[in-house]
């Protein structure tokens, strides 16, 4: 079975000189699509995937960023709206790329759905009340 995951890769600063996702392909047949990246030698390193493949390449690609000593997160975790904060203006909606925002019609209250969000940050930007928050 195929499964399609998106992720965040933390880095520490001993590892980001090598050539470390690029084995997901060769070595465990996984495709990856990088939708934010960013690492520099010498520095810890961040990079936000999607990962996708048959879910035991998945799961042995995981096993062997985790031995080589990278941290992983779903996306899930680190992209959160502040309920408290979000006044439902819909500044959100026509800046998300990959329309992780809808407008309920009737009630006229925005919907995230954190499954389709990128973390591309234009929502923290676009947002009056700061209601979204991403946490890398």
């Amino acid at each position: 079975m195929a499964v399609s995951k998106k992720i965040v890769l933390h880095f520490p600063q001993r590892i980001t000189d090598r050539p470390i996702v690029c084995r997901l392909i060769k070595d465990y047949d996984l495709e990856f699509n990088i939708l934010k990246a960013s690492v520099s030698p010498d520095k810890e390193g961040l990079m936000v995937l999607e990962l996708r493949g048959k879910q035991e390449n998945y799961d042995k690609g995981i096993m062997y960023l985790t031995r080589a000593g990278v941290k992983i997160q779903s996306l899930s975790q680190d992209v959160i709206r502040n309920e408290e904060r979000c006044t439902h203006c819909g500044a959100c909606i026509t800046i998300c790329p990959a329309n992780a925002f809808e407008l309920d019609p009737k009630t006229r209250r925005v919907t995230f759905h954190n499954d389709k969000c990128l973390a591309c940050g234009l929502c923290l930007k676009a947002c009056p009340p700061r209601a979204m928050e991403v946490h890398f």
